[in-house]
């Protein structure tokens, strides 16, 4: 299987299966878009769900935060989003379609670093145009790169109308943290280091969006910050590094798959910065950054609200800017990663299958119940008691019902959303044979081996699984 089968059959199943739907469908989509179908959004939830617990309630002195998506105008601007959150872009002659400049020099190992000028930009650009092909035409004719703002402007209220600042909605989720730094620390009294997570909604104006999830205009950031004395951040970086690597692998992503990678040109403010990188379907890139960003997030606001954000150390009294060791991840590259680690194809029982081997911690359904038929009233009515039971034993997860069809399709449907276990009820439960009275059989996704056992038997093997 190529990679590029891979892509495809990903995006295939993601629909099929109701995991991810391309966004307005009916009118013909919207590029860079989606909707988390109905099995999609229990997944999205669980890796929400586990990043929160892992980010906010195993750590102490740790804090959650949802900020609200619109800001002043001039949170922007000391960010540094207004001026330069760019990217330069090239239109072809022919088609007049757009490309990323700094992506297709980047293809080729040429480096086009985001704070060069347009001009030294395009001479990297015109050194290298020949080797650069329109992807919808193939023609090598392009008009010179230009950089174009990526923050995507509202008219909220009266301000454009009232000669005001534009509003955007949020490049990045995380300027709600260091706005509401100040308010935590006056209303939660955290004792230095201490940090602050939260999920939220971003909006780029991507001219571009590819790779499905991977790079859209509207998505989902789980950031963290941690705040820190001046000057002790090396140690504390180090091991928010090795703490977030070994979360991917606590969810069932492969650790061959995943990799750190240093930046090489880092921001004037920046001290280090590493990238987790997964190897998608057309190699590595980027999960999730991790930052070093010194003091400069909360002295740009200061400098520009004038309101002091300095934290004074309560045991010493000593006032100062905290720095700032910051992690960054992108949901729906998560979303995107797991669902590409856990594609598999196999042959069971003589035919080929697909199916998602997803970690139970994971998974949207943890399990299915199911009668062995759908026309016998005594065994639906055993199967409907038996998933009422499941369900009360299992508090919180999903226990679905599947009686569509003959039970190897059922099966195969299962594998395909990732069910760890599938559960059927037959006449030997109804007490057939006797000794095996109020047993069920337990089928197992991955081997498609089954076993049989009592139904809290079962309960405690999905239990113990999740």
């Amino acid at each position: 299987m190529t990679n590029l089968d891979l892509m495809e059959k990903i995006v295939s199943l993601a629909k099929r299966r109701g995991f991810v739907f391309p966004g307005s469908e009916i009118y013909g989509g919207l590029a860079g878009v989606y909707d988390f179908g109905p099995h999609g959004v229990e997944l999205l939830n669980n890796l929400k769900r586990l990043w929160w617990e892992a980010s906010v309630s195993a750590r102490d002195n740790w804090y959650g935060l949802d900020a609200g998506m619109f800001k002043n105008p001039k949170v922007w601007e000391a960010s540094g989003h207004t001026s330069g959150f760019s990217d330069p872009l090239a239109e072809c002659k022919k088609c007049n379609t757009r490309i990323r400049v700094d992506k297709e020099l980047e293809a080729l190992g040429v480096t086009a670093d985001e704070k060069m000028s347009e001009e030294e930009i395009n001479a990297l650009f015109d050194a290298h145009r020949a080797e650069i092909a329109c992807p919808k035409c193939g023609g090598h004719e392009f008009s010179p790169a230009k950089k174009f703002n990526l923050l995507v402007k509202s008219n909220l209220g009266d301000f454009a109308s009232e000669g005001g600042e534009p509003v955007y909605l949020p490049g990045e989720a995380c300027q709600g943290i260091y706005l509401d730094y100040k308010n935590v620390v006056d209303s939660m009294h955290p004792k230095i280091p201490f940090g602050i997570a939260q999920i939220g909604k971003a909006f780029r104006n991507e001219i571009s969006p590819r790779n499905f999830l991977f790079r859209c205009r509207e998505f989902e950031q789980a950031d963290t910050q941690l705040f820190v004395k001046p000057d002790e951040n090396k140690e504390a970086y180090e091991a928010l590094k090795e703490e977030r690597m070994a979360w991917y692998q606590s969810i069932g992503i492969r650790k061959e798959k995943l990799r750190f990678k240093q930046h090489e040109n880092l921001v004037f403010y920046a001290k280090d910065a590493w990238d987790i990188e997964y190897e998608y379907p057309w190699g590595f890139d980027e999960l999730e950054g991790i930052h070093d960003r010194s003091d400069y997030d909360l002295s740009q606001h200061q400098k520009f609200s004038g309101t002091d954000l300095s934290y004074a150390d309560p045991e010493t009294g000593e006032k100062f800017i905290p720095w700032i060791l910051e992690t960054s991840m992108g949901m729906g590259r998560l979303f995107l990663a797991i669902l590409a680690d856990a594609y598999r194809e196999d042959e069971l029982g003589g035919e080929t299958r697909a199916y998602l081997a997803l970690s139970p911690k994971v998974a949207p359904v943890k399990a299915m119940v199911s009668p062995l038929l759908k026309n016998k009233p005594e065994l639906v009515e055993k199967a409907k008691e038996i998933r009422a039971a499941l369900s009360k034993a299992l508090p919180g997860a999903a226990i679905a019902w599947d009686d569509n069809g003959n039970i190897g399709k059922r099966y195969r449907r299962q594998d395909e959303i990732g069910t760890p276990f599938c559960i059927t009820i037959d006449f030997d439960t109804l007490g057939e044979k006797p000794e095996l009275k109020d047993t069920v059989t337990l089928r197992h996704r991955d081997s498609g081996e089954q076993e049989r056992l009592t139904v809290s038997e079962a309960a405690e093997k999905i239990r113990a699984a999740i």
